[in-house]
């Protein structure tokens, strides 16, 4: 049987509700065998996370810990140059059988900024991308991706067959959480409880992550 293999990469800065909840969404309804959480060590697009790489990486080992098939995949931190999703889908690629499926998650928003991305034509050589569709995402994709959506684009998330080269639209219930707002609240004393889970709660207390003196 071949194997569904999903990524989810991230800053997880810090790991909250959101990305949780999307990951064991889309893992339930694909029935993926595994979903990786891959924390980025260097984020290409996005400022340096507030926090050390190995504090980020054990929030979500805490995230995810007896939560089935949510898993932790560290091999962005290992590498000392910027984390470039297809670099890390190609070694993900050359570990998996030639039929076992992967499938790359990505936000409309990250979606759409696809054609800044590192070598963004070879993806599909590797995955399916999963595209996490929200009611409120409602801007048009740019010029550059409305081709790749026409050929590539397959409606219903559960036919994609093979193990890449095309991509689908998944439906996500929408959680108002975000890492910026979890900082914030942090950094103003106010609790964050429920908006992340109790042992990264324990963990960020336990370390003063966040708070206004950092």
């Amino acid at each position: 049987m071949a194997k569904r293999i999903g990524l989810l990469g991230g800053t997880f800065d810090p790991v909250h509700i959101g990305h949780l909840r999307s990951a064991l969404e889309v893992a339930d309804a694909l029935a993926l065998d595994e979903l990786r959480l891959a924390p980025n060590a260097r984020p290409p697009h996005r400022d340096t996370p507030q926090v050390s790489a190995q504090q980020r990486l054990e929030m979500v080992r805490l995230a995810v810990d007896g939560i089935p098939p949510l898993v932790v995949d560290d091999r962005e931190l290992k590498r000392d140059k910027p984390s470039y999703t297809v670099d890390t889908l190609e070694l993900m690629r050359a570990e998996l059988a030639a039929d076992d499926q992967l499938f790359l998650l990505l936000g409309w928003d990250a979606f759409c900024g696809l054609p800044s991305w590192h070598r963004w034509e070879e993806l599909l050589q590797h995955c399916h991308i999963l595209v996490l569709q929200r009611p409120d995402a409602d801007s048009e994709p740019p010029d550059a991706l409305r081709n790749l959506l026409a050929a590539r684009s397959v409606s219903d998330p559960l036919a994609l067959t093979g193990p890449n080269g095309n991509i689908a639209f998944v439906w996500q219930t929408p959680l108002a959480v975000s890492a910026t707002q979890i900082r914030q609240l942090l950094a103003s004393g106010k609790s964050v409880r429920f908006l992340v889970p109790d042992a990264v709660l324990a963990y960020i207390d336990a370390h003063g992550l966040y708070r206004a003196s950092n």
